[in-house]
Order: structure tokens, then sequence, then C-alpha cells
């Protein structure tokens, strides 16, 4: 069959268009294709965003009930110690404690002496708030149980005026004194303490009132002389002290201050001895002064204070003079005093506490501190000839961290009534918390 021009070219037109077609019907497949994927991924995309709303109000909801629960949930602090507070702040409770594990050595002369160890405190103190009244009850096992190891053991509330403390604590009397036996710089304190000039006599029963300032503090306290184990007696005493601290900044601070005491005696009543060791702890002892419980007299005494901290530098210094009445004759008169002060060989500080008026330890870091100490100390009676002491120590600290020191003290001590001259070592591991 032979086919025309024109049939030739009707043919290619019409193949044309049927390939037009085809082309046609395939894109059409494609957008459909990509319009139905688009629809799927809107659709997963509501799906997800719905999850996602639900899973936020679940979040909030378990925000919202962590918050409650924190809310009304003890909190509990275990820096330093343990310590619990309720969620209304209303309640307060802290456990702490210290073991002062000692080691004496001695350097006999002519006083029989014994070379020892001992554990010189071990201590549990529970404090804390209740409605707006601080408490604290603290037990020494190493001095004894109940009674005899009994510490501080009382109440107390905070006024506008000033602060009020009822129970068992120790009179306003002697800086050495006030200072906390984990902040003092010697193993001992010096005799012008309940370590020499009110021996026996540290903790007493009986009312406290203390005034603070930004720079000062005031305390008055009135007390039986009976302590926690003692037996019942109608002895009275009073106590006050007032500290002023005219330069206290960051880095430097100038103590100064001055107390009284009076101590008297009625039916019952201990006798009131001032009786020192004056080699170090567990070493020899040289009895100054004592007025007798029968006597009806009293102990009066009067001190004064300075000391600073100024740097890595440290000083502290107190004059006691006290007058024992005697049953028969004059009064006899003691007086004391002592000089103490430290270099901390690796900086830091000896900080101030201006709420008690006494300094505290230094701020212990990851390096630990070294601290070189020394203290001169005498005691005399001035009217009995050769009652007197004297004791020169020299000491090294190491603060490994907030809670553990090593002490180190030598001390060569002079009694000029038997011409004694024992010296002693003596290593102190001390923790506390």
């Amino acid at each position: 069959m032979r086919f025309s021009p024109l049939a030739a070219a009707l043919a290619v037109a019409l193949s044309g268009l049927s390939l037009d077609a085809m082309a046609q019907d395939s894109r059409d497949q494609e957008i459909a294709a990509l319009r139905a994927q688009v629809e799927a991924l809107v659709s997963r995309l509501d799906e997800l965003e719905q999850r996602t709303e639900a899973q936020s109000d679940v979040n909030i909801d378990t925000a919202q009930s962590l918050e409650a629960l924190a809310a009304s949930s003890a909190k509990v602090e275990t820096k330093g110690g343990i310590k619990v507070t309720s969620q209304d702040k209303k309640f307060e409770a802290s456990l702490g404690g210290r073991i002062h594990y000692d080691a004496y050595s001695f350097n006999e002369d002519i006083a029989h002496v014994t070379n020892t160890t001992e554990f010189r405190r071990a201590r549990l103190t529970l404090s804390g708030k209740a409605y707006g009244w601080e408490y604290k009850m603290e037990q020494d096992f190493a001095a004894g149980t109940n009674l005899d190891g009994l510490r501080d053991l009382y109440i107390a509330k905070s006024f506008d005026i000033g602060k009020l403390t009822i129970g068992h604590f120790k009179p306003y009397r002697s800086m050495e004194e006030l200072t906390s036996s984990n902040e003092i710089l010697m193993m001992e304190r010096p005799f012008s303490s309940a370590t020499g000039l009110f021996g026996g006599r540290q903790f007493q029963q009986g009312l406290g009132f203390q005034k603070v300032g930004a720079n000062y503090t005031a305390g008055l306290s009135v007390f039986n002389l009976r302590g926690a184990s003692g037996a019942r007696n109608e002895g009275t005493g009073a106590a006050a002290r007032f500290t002023w601290a005219p330069i206290n900044s960051e880095d430097s601070t100038f103590h100064l201050g001055a107390w009284g005491s009076v101590e008297n005696t009625e039916e019952g009543t201990p006798n009131l001895v001032a009786s020192v060791n004056y080699a170090g702890r567990r070493g020899p002892s040289l009895s100054i002064a004592t007025t007798p419980g029968i006597s009806g007299d009293s102990v009066t005494a009067v001190g004064l204070e300075a000391a600073g901290s100024f740097g890595p530098l440290f000083f502290q210094s107190e004059y006691a003079r006290a007058s024992f009445g005697q049953t028969a004759g004059s009064d006899q008169d003691v007086e004391t005093f002592y000089i103490q002060g430290s270099w901390l060989l690796n900086g830091g500080h000896k900080a101030y506490k201006a709420s008690s008026g006494v300094f505290g330890g230094p701020k212990v870091d990851g390096k630990g501190l070294w601290e070189l100490t020394a203290r001169y100390d005498s005691i005399e009676n001035k009217d009995l000839v050769d009652r007197q002491a004297r004791t020169w120590i020299l000491g090294l600290n190491y603060y490994v961290n907030p809670n553990l020191r090593i002490m180190a003290n030598y001390a060569q001590g002079e009694n000029d009534f038997t011409g004694d001259e024992t010296g002693q070592f003596a290593l102190r591991t001390q923790f506390s918390f």
C-alpha cells in the first residue's frame, strides 16, 4: 500500500498527540503521589503535636507535684553536720559532735608524772529551735555519763533588746573560757579560765542575758554554785562581760574586753579553788588559793582582754586579779595573765565572732593550713611566799580540712613553791562536725 504525503503528515500529528497525552497522565500521577505524601506528613505532624502537648501537660503536672512535695517536706542539710528544718521553719534540729584524742609524754623533774593517752573530749551535741526558742544539749562521754558529762543544757530566746538563756552554761567571764574547745589556740586553756582561776566551775546553772551590737557585746549572768553533778548548795554568783571591736573588717580585727565575777559561798557550798597543772594536762599541779565553802566568804575577780587578728597574724592576752576570802585572816589576792599568738604559715585568717566576742578558727580550703603558736602564762598568790607557777608553750597546728586538726604542744612548767621544772610534749587528733 502506498501513503500519500498528506496521510503521512496526519499520521505523524496523531502520534504526537498520543505522546503528549501519555506525558500528561504521568505528571498527574506524580502530582497525586506527592500530594498524598504531603497529606501523610501533615497528619503525622498533627499527631506529634498532640503528643507533645499531652507530654507538656504531664511535665507541668509533675513539676507542680514536685514543688508541692518540696514545700511540704522537711529540709535536710549535711554540710558540717546533720540539720533538719521543718517546711514552716518553726522547728530545727542539728546533731554535731567532737572527738579530741590526746597523748602526753613528760620530761620529768621533781614531781612524779605518768606518760599516758586519753580521750580529752568525746561529745555529742543536739541543738535547734522550737517555736522561736533555741535549745542545746551536750554530753561529754569522756568526762562520764549522765550528769558527770553534762556540758551545755539550756533553752534561749532572742528579743529585740537581747538574748535570754536559761539552764546550764558558761558564765560570761574570760575570753579564752568562752572560746570553743574546737577553736582554742593551744591544747589547754590558760590559767585565767576554769583551767586555773575558776577550777571545777566551768559550767553553772542560772540565767544569762546578752545584748549584741554591730561591734560590741554586753552580757550578764546570775547562777548558783552547783554544777550539774555537784551537791545542792546555797552558794550564788554573778558574772558580767563587755567587749568592743573598734576595728573589725574582713582581714583585720582589734578586740578589747572587760569582765567581772563574784561567787558567794553559803550552806553546803564546796571549796572554791584555784589550782593549775603548770606542765600541761595530767602533769603536776600547784594549789594557788582556796576559799573554804563553810567560810561564808566570797571570791571576786576582774579581768581585761586585748586581742587582734591581722591577716595571718593573731594575738590574744588577758589580765585577771582575784580575791579569795579566808575563814581567818585577810583575803588572798591572786594575779594571773597570759599572752599568746600565732602565725598562719601558708595564709589564712582567724575569724572574729562578733556575736560572742571571741575568735574562731581559720577558714580551711583543700590545701590545709599550718599554724605556729606560742604562749606565756603566769599565776601567783600575792600573799603566800613562792606560790607561783609559769608555763611556756610552743605549738604547731595543722588544719587538714574544716573538720580535722592535728595539734602538737611542748610545755615547759616552772613551780616556784617546789622548784619543779617538768616539761611535757602533747599531741592531739581533733575531729569535729
